[in-house]
């Protein structure tokens, strides 16, 4: 209960929109439900990656591909729906989307052909692609700045959890139900999010300020998102670092503990398992210390220069241990990668309020654009590199070593931004 109670603002509430603390735990608990949900489905598909694989004949880069377009649809919602939320609230514009996400479950659940599997998983990605934007575009109005930051990392430590329900609870279940079922069973699972989101989101103001007329103040389109120079600054790691973290966790390492490693797919998804809650309890970690370090002005880039060059360190670790590197080793790569989270609420909070959706989703496009790319192109070059002769494992190594010296490169394109901000 102290968790829950603590994502209510524990400051004095300031401004019009500011919730009172028993509706701001009951607006947490809403967009968390949906928000697990979203997440479970972005990540189901590297537990039923060998059941899949098994009736379509999937190859390397069909399964990137296939992963991957949960991602593009995503991206594909991104700059409207970032308008929509500034000028409609996340209530409305979140139930319209998850509208689609039940629509994309019952069609995976009935494609019959690979062509109909990708094209159902674009469908949910479109459909669940509000499902942390929404709320985080509300925090910006509706909690003060310290509690925003604490309630975006117990959001994501929720979208962990629903990583974690994806994996060993997926292939426990595998047995009873099937991966059709399973589908059917998220579809059902979804329309119970949007009767629990109807009663608890509050309405939404088109104006931040009382008095103002209904339209917004700040200038219509992505322009001051586009140019803003804390924007332009995380760009790169919200594309590569970030992106790839997403696309290793919800794709490729479960294929590594099989393909390289020598797991069973049982074991595997026991690994991703570990993973997803060492993930769970990191994001619970920094929404502990993140509103002590706002009221330190501790910046985020900051914690992000000093703290991210770990995660490239143990990339390449993995990478020359090979077959020896499990789930613990994955653990502390992603484990590590999570201090780039810290770079989404921070651009909202840079923003003007009446901008944050915009901002927002312009990031989280990034993000997901980078998803749907390295899972793609991961698996592409692992295809790629079978002209060497190299075997499976190997090819692996070789994909991951390309997508290590590019996270290197994005990361040096931030550090020469942070660098001439004079740290």
């Amino acid at each position: 209960m102290s968790l829950i109670a603590s994502v209510a603002n524990p400051l004095p509430a300031t401004g019009h929109d500011r919730l009172p603390a028993r509706m701001a735990v009951l607006v947490f608990l809403a967009f968390a439900l949906a928000y697990f949900f979203s997440a479970l489905m972005r990540a189901i598909t590297a537990t039923l990656s060998p059941e899949l694989s098994a009736e379509f004949d999937l190859t390397a880069s069909d399964l990137g591909l296939l992963a991957g377009g949960y991602f593009f649809g995503f991206a594909l919602t991104q700059l409207p729906m970032g308008a929509w939320l500034d000028r409609h609230g996340p209530r409305r514009v979140v139930l319209g989307f998850l509208t689609m996400a039940v629509l994309g479950c019952a069609a995976f659940a009935l494609a019959d052909s690979f062509a109909g599997l990708l094209a159902a998983r674009v469908l949910v990605g479109m459909g669940v692609s509000a499902c942390l934007m929404g709320p985080l575009t509300g925090f910006r109005r509706w909690l003060d700045p310290a509690t925003q930051m604490r309630a975006t990392s117990w959001m994501l430590m929720t979208g962990s959890l629903g990583m974690v329900a994806s994996t060993l609870p997926v292939q426990w279940l595998l047995p009873l139900t099937g991966w059709r079922g399973m589908f059917w069973a998220l579809a059902a699972a979804t329309l119970l999010c949007m009767a629990v989101l109807a009663l608890a989101a509050p309405a939404w103001r088109p104006s931040a300020e009382p008095g103002q007329a209904p339209a917004d103040p700040v200038a219509p389109g992505y322009g001051i998102v586009w140019r803003h120079p804390y924007f332009q600054q995380l760009l790169p790691l919200g594309l590569v670092n970030y992106g790839g973290m997403i696309a290793i966790q919800t794709l490729w390492a479960g294929p590594w503990m099989v393909k390289v490693a020598g797991r069973t797919p049982a074991e595997a998804a026991a690994g991703l398992f570990g993973i997803n809650l060492s993930m769970l309890t990191a994001f619970w970690l920094w929404g502990l210390v993140t509103p002590h370090l706002a009221r330190r002005r501790i910046r985020s880039e900051d914690l992000i220069a000093w703290g991210l060059p770990l995660s490239m360190v143990l990339l390449l670790v993995i990478v020359l241990m090979g077959g020896q590197a499990g789930w613990v080793m994955w653990a502390l790569y992603c484990t590590s990668c999570t201090v780039v989270t810290l770079s989404q609420p921070a651009i909202g909070m840079a923003l003007p309020p009446q901008a944050a959706g915009r901002g927002l989703s312009a990031f989280n496009l990034a993000i997901f654009l980078g998803v749907f790319l390295v899972q793609w192109i991961i698996g592409l070059l692992i295809d790629a590199f079978t002209l060497t002769g190299w075997a499976e494992p190997e090819r692996f190594r070789a994909a991951l070593l390309v997508f290590a010296l590019a996270s290197l490169l994005a990361y040096g394109r931030f550090w020469q931004a942070w660098r001439r901000q004079g740290r």
